[in-house]
């Protein structure tokens, strides 16, 4: 996994102006032939996701807590949330803020064990199957109920997880790696979660 680019080139990722080219042409780390380039180019024309900078993408940096609420906010809409989130460590000042907001009130976002948010932290692609499971559910979306023990590490999901998981993979949301793996406690890239808004503006759309 690529680390190269700072939190802060992350975070930017999210905020850069929208006149920044929204094309995975203009991308010189997304390749015409990559497997998630076409994703690219539909997430960043829908204003879902954006380059780090005028020319990359960061196909393979990890995904942040943060960025994943901020960019299910934005599928939702933008809504404006009623009250500000309640976690300690997320202030005004912070690019998520507004969406976490929204997103602890929809019980989209409950927070860790210690009571935390910990938006800067990798989500990991058990983390981001339940953030997705229960977006479905705020949306009205009827949630998938996908065969988790034909993957060899199955066991490894955590008992929190287990009904984000099996919605993620019967949706086709999250899909196993080499080896029938899920990695649950791995973390995710920007291009998987790329594919992930890809598949999600289906229905959206349609």
């Amino acid at each position: 996994m690529k680390r190269a680019l700072s939190a802060w080139a992350l975070a930017l990722a999210l905020t850069i102006p929208a006149a920044l080219p929204a094309s995975a042409a203009a991308f010189s780390d997304v390749a015409a032939d990559a497997w998630y380039a076409q994703a690219v180019e539909e997430v960043t024309a829908a204003g879902l996701m954006n380059g780090v900078s005028a020319d990359a993408f960061a196909p393979d940096a990890e995904v942040t807590r943060g960025m994943v609420v901020a960019v299910l906010w934005r599928l939702a809409g933008s809504p404006q949330a009623e009250t500000a989130a309640s976690f300690p460590d997320v202030t005004a000042g912070d690019y998520y803020a507004e969406a976490v907001a929204w997103a602890q009130s929809a019980g989209i976002a409950a927070g860790r064990a210690d009571g935390t948010f910990g938006g800067s932290a990798p989500v990991t692609r058990e983390e981001l199957a339940v953030f997705l499971c229960r977006y479905s559910q705020h949306m009205g979306q009827q949630t998938a109920e996908g065969v988790l023990d034909q993957y060899a590490d199955a066991g490894d999901i955590q008992s929190w997880a287990l009904e984000g998981m099996a919605h993620a993979v019967g949706a086709g949301l999250i899909t196993g790696l080499e080896g029938n793996i899920l990695d649950p406690g791995g973390t995710a890239t920007r291009a998987q979660l790329a594919v992930i808004l890809q598949r999600l503006l289906i229905p959206a759309v349609g």
